[in-house]
């Protein structure tokens, strides 16, 4: 009977969503983990997208297939891995146009006649940033006028459904700093354990869910414009960020807080308040927007449609981490129901191999070395800052779910990572990972890329200090002055 029931749900659900084109609308955020009061967050205010969890679908096993903004973007709109497409080098110097068969899903929906729009979110909120254009950051090059009707959904001809996508640039670093902060949520924060309960850190993550805040208004902007036009209810909304947020331990590494994002639905079929706890990817939204609007899925996407039939499950999903700006690196995880495995390639590096970008933006990072130079961290904390890096990580969710403690060197465990070790191999082998020779051959040097960043970063330095290449005490001191604090 309950097999029964389950068949005969998705069989509706299938039958609500093909009933028509149904509008579409995706809401990408930047550098969000699941931290709202839907997903049990603490201390942020998200009525909003608490709303479309609740009339809708929320997403727990949500995954990015790669840490950091244009790997991902890339492989989410072609509804592949990025190391499949050669995308996934982030922020390609170079981009060169898509090579066949790869097209992205813009442009197939422009050809089944949707109007398709890219803007960033209805900017009603102040925050200091003006973003004049939607985000995109693919690793392609593109024409945004032949990938895109426009940027506002309601140009479309009477009757036309529409694919709309929001661009939400929070909660991208840099952080707005708030003129205020409130001690009792800053106090109540929790952090995770390898990171040092400091000061710095709790104002740092106190800006960053005042950033999700602005998230939330702006979701509930384009919540009121739909609702205006009078075609909620005959749009499926999907929200989710394109991967996690923006902290020392999480942006760029393929953990937990790197990888883990957001995913709610609203929409005809749907259902109110239901909760998906099975492995989804987002290179799965590609292909299941397809299959709601009644078009073909083609033979290469390597994502599922995860609405229109049974549901995808999988014994695995995979992730990689490649360059990122000037850090070269070369990662690889593979996710199960209970179980989390990390290849690192260059396990010479540190997991302080040197980023511009987090040196210029994460307060965390001169802060962690100067406690550790002051022996102010404690033995965990202290290990993440180690001069090397193990090659395999291994973390048990059902005992770990914040992956953060490695049984790689527990013999107990050893056949639980022979098996994994084997299903990452075989997925590497199996989708030709482009990442086994690096960068592109378009791409300009390594070398060259970091000079520029390099100097970069010391104009930045030299601006707020007058110096281009202060201490990191220098730099604590700098933040906690920005943050309002005492040095």
């Amino acid at each position: 009977m309950r097999h029964l029931l389950l068949v005969l749900s998705i069989l509706t659900t299938c039958t609500q969503l093909l009933a028509a084109q149904p509008n579409i609308v995706w809401i990408i955020a930047d550098d969000m983990s699941p931290d709202i009061a839907a997903y049990g967050a603490k201390g942020v205010q998200t009525p909003n997208l608490d709303r479309l969890a609740r009339e809708g679908r929320r997403y727990t096993r949500a995954y990015a297939t790669a840490p950091v903004c244009s790997s991902s973007r890339s492989a989410f709109i072609l509804g592949c891995y990025q190391t499949t497409t050669g995308l996934h080098p982030h922020d390609t110097e170079n981009p060169q146009p898509l090579s066949a068969p790869y097209v992205p899903l813009p442009t197939m929906l422009r050809k089944a006649g949707y109007f398709v729009t890219n803007a960033p979110a209805p900017n009603t909120i102040r925050t200091g940033k003006k973003i004049t254009k939607g985000k995109t950051h693919y690793n392609f090059s593109h024409d945004a006028k032949t990938l895109f009707d426009g940027a506002d959904w309601r140009m479309r001809k009477p009757g036309q459904p529409f694919f709309a996508q929001f661009q939400v640039s929070e909660p991208h670093r840099p952080f707005p700093v708030p003129e205020s902060f409130d001690e009792t949520v800053i106090k109540a924060i929790e952090l995770p354990p390898n990171y040092p309960d400091h000061p710095l850190v709790r104002r740092d993550w106190y800006a960053y869910q005042r950033s999700v805040e602005v998230v939330d208004a702006r979701v509930g902007s384009i919540l009121s414009q739909l609702e205006a036009e009078a075609v909620l209810d005959d749009t499926l909304i999907i929200f989710f960020a394109d991967h996690g947020r923006a902290m020392p331990w999480g942006k760029q590494w393929l953990s937990v807080e790197g990888l883990r994002v957001p995913l709610l639905m609203r929409g005809p079929g749907l259902g109110k308040g239901s909760v998906e706890s099975r492995l989804v990817s987002l290179i799965d939204l590609a292909p299941s927007v397809l299959s709601v609007t009644g078009q073909k899925v083609p033979a290469w996407m390597e994502g599922r449609d995860m609405l229109t039939g049974e549901f995808p499950v999988r014994a695995a999903i995979f992730a990689a981490r490649d360059r990122c700006g000037d850090a070269m690196d070369r990662i690889r995880a593979v996710i199960t129901e209970n179980a989390w495995l990390v290849r690192h390639f260059e396990p010479q590096l540190s997991r302080l191999n040197w980023s511009s970008y987090k040196e210029e933006q994460y307060p965390g990072m001169p802060l962690m070395r100067h406690l550790h130079a002051e022996h102010k961290l404690d033995t965990f904390q202290a290990s993440w800052l180690t001069p090397t890096r193990p090659e395999i990580e291994f973390f048990d969710l059902q005992t770990d779910p914040q992956g953060l403690h490695n049984l790689a060197a527990d013999a107990a465990q050893e056949s639980r990572i022979e098996g994994l070790r084997a299903l990452l191999d075989q997925w590497i082998t199996a989708t030709h990972d482009q990442g086994t020779s690096g960068d592109p051959i378009t791409e300009p040097p390594l070398a060259e890329i970091q000079k520029d960043k390099r100097l970069n970063y010391q104009r930045v330095w030299q601006k707020r200090l007058q110096k281009p290449e202060p201490t990191d005490a220098e730099r604590v001191a700098w933040w906690m002055k920005e943050y309002h604090l005492e040095p």
